[in-house]
């Protein structure tokens, strides 16, 4: 007689044995959103007591959000990443209907129209886009590396009209962020760099023609801030003013003066500048080192996938993280225009830290080896 041994780790009815998620990303990911609570309270307070509300308030709302990111990230992390390839395109249709609802219902906020608000919720659907075009790709390539293929052209339909609604809002920055993906994915994906590199100088040639007056004024401002000291060049003047007050190793804690009142963004996009007055240039190589052992940590995971779905999921999620905070340390340092990008999880901003923390979620899965075990055999 035999009697087979199902000796596995978890219930799992077809054989599949799961490893534990990487602990490593966890702990990166814990501590950057740290760092990010202990930057917003500090560069929101001030704010806070000028609006006349408490000043925690910053900080209250973003740990909501990052309740609401905690349970998105288990539950996701808890489903078979691959099951987003089949809804890929029903989640892609949603967000497009969302970004329609934001032309027609949103809020406007600095003459950007973005947000969408349901009651004491306000959320930001071009932020969701950006899981959406990673997830449509990874389907696409993962069938099919020619761009040119009829059968994909049901994945590139979505991303055209998502990426269209974004730049109407005006959103360029949000635009820049998913073609520089969509890029990065293709030449995973074992793409043409010849037609990667003819793509980016077409869409450089073609976005000279479709700028904004404003959007031009902020590469003359960026080029020329002296040239408007009190109103254009004032946010990158302020912001450079911070990194030289913070010195090597900053003013303390709590201790900027920029903050007050001096920069006006400091708790979202020039967060980075608020810090590193605080915790100079130290503070600044600890961000920058977090983000890049999140890099490292996320191409570790796409490069031991088994599945080229899942290679092109963790590798997309991972540099478009770490390339909206690479632009938004950019701005901060005056090394680009300024845009509008929050830095993902220390930046103040729900809609944001949840999203992020979701892929964080969809990361954390693909993390986890998936090994078919077959039931030993032995005999009586």
């Amino acid at each position: 007689m035999s009697n087979p041994n199902y000796n596995r780790q978890k219930n799992n009815n077809d054989g599949v044995i799961l490893s534990s998620y990487d602990n490593t990303l966890i702990f990166i990911v814990l501590f950057l959103i740290i760092v990010g609570f202990l930057a917003i309270f500090s560069a929101g307070a001030p704010k806070c007591i000028i609006q006349g509300t408490h000043s925690t308030f910053f900080v209250a709302r973003q740990f909501v959000w990052f309740i609401l990111g905690c349970i998105g990230m288990f539950t996701i992390s808890q489903i078979n990443y691959r099951a987003l390839n089949r809804l890929s395109l029903p989640f892609a249709w949603i967000i497009i209907g969302l970004l329609i609802g934001v032309h027609f219902f949103g809020t406007t906020v600095n003459g950007a129209q973005r947000w969408l608000t349901l009651g004491p919720i306000q959320f930001q659907p071009s932020e969701a886009a950006k899981l959406s075009v990673i997830m449509l790709l990874a389907s696409a390539f993962s069938k099919d590396i020619n761009l040119f293929n009829t059968k994909l052209y049901k994945y590139y339909i979505p991303i055209l009209i998502m990426v269209g609604l974004i730049f109407k809002q005006p959103n360029l920055s949000m635009v820049l962020i998913l073609l520089a993906s969509s890029m990065f994915m293709y030449f995973a994906a074992g793409g043409s760099i010849k037609l990667i590199i003819s793509a980016i100088g077409m869409g450089i040639f073609g976005l000279s023609f479709v700028f904004h007056s404003y959007q031009k004024q902020r590469i003359e401002t960026w080029l020329h801030p002296e040239a408007d000291p009190y109103g254009a060049g004032y946010n990158i003047i302020q912001s450079m003013l911070a990194f030289v007050a913070g010195g090597f190793f900053g003013e303390g804690y709590g201790n900027s003066r920029q903050k007050l009142g001096w920069l006006p963004e400091g708790h979202t996009d020039f967060i980075y500048a608020v810090f590193a007055e605080e915790f100079g240039f130290i503070g600044c190589l600890l961000i920058i080192g977090l983000f890049l052992a999140f890099l490292q940590r996320g191409l570790l995971i796409s490069a031991k996938c088994e599945d080229i779905f899942g290679k092109l999921l963790a590798a997309g999620i991972t540099v478009s993280i770490c390339l909206q905070a690479f632009i938004n340390i950019s701005v901060a340092s005056s090394m680009l225009p300024a845009t509008g990008v929050p830095m993902p999880f220390i930046s103040y901003g729900g809609t944001s830290l949840f999203i992020t923390m979701c892929m964080i979620g969809v990361l954390l899965n693909i993390s986890k080896k998936r090994i078919r075990r077959f039931p030993s055999v032995r005999q009586q």
